[in-house]
């Protein structure tokens, strides 16, 4: 799949950002985003659907983000699948990173005394709001399991994007 057509799927079919936004996201006409959205869904039309129910999937997101916030490494390895996919999209573009240390290495990084993570739902699936102390959005990942493991994760991290959408809750 094309770098475009994974940031038009990603910001349309998951965070819902409209297709005229998303063109100048990746340099191109609204219709030309419409098109790269829609070879993207057929590209991933065969991809197996998440294993196991949605009280499944939100547990094993909770248990990642438990294992996350007590910076417990091997419980986050046992729930991030080594080939994992990582699609990041930012003020600088989209980006895709290959797995499981990509995301320990985003974690240690992180300082929980400063932000705060909330459980929300993307598109009804399971996913994280990133937050500051104050309130600001920091980040939304919308996240994919299978087989008790997330092999999966789209996140936003463009304060612009982040602002435009509505979440439940918020």
């Amino acid at each position: 799949m094309r770098p475009e057509e994974r940031v038009a799927f990603v910001l349309h079919d998951m965070f819902s950002v409209p297709f005229a936004e998303i063109a100048a996201v990746i340099g191109t006409s609204e219709a030309a985003a419409k098109m790269a959205a829609g070879w993207a869904r057929r590209k991933v039309k065969d991809t197996p659907p998440p294993s196991g129910g949605l009280s499944q999937r939100r547990a094993v997101v909770d248990a990642f983000l438990t294992a996350a916030r007590l910076g417990d490494f091997d419980a986050l390895l046992h729930f991030l699948d080594p080939g994992l996919t990582w699609h990041r999209s930012n003020a600088r573009g989209h980006m895709v990173r290959m797995g499981a240390n990509e995301v320990l290495a985003a974690i240690r990084r992180g300082d929980p005394d400063r932000i705060e993570v909330r459980k929300v739902n993307v598109n009804g699936e399971p996913g994280l709001l990133v937050l500051t102390a104050s309130g600001h959005r920091l980040g939304l990942m919308a996240c994919t399991e299978a087989d008790c493991r997330l092999v999966g994760i789209a996140s936003i991290t463009s304060r612009k994007l982040l602002e435009r959408l509505r979440l439940p809750g918020q």
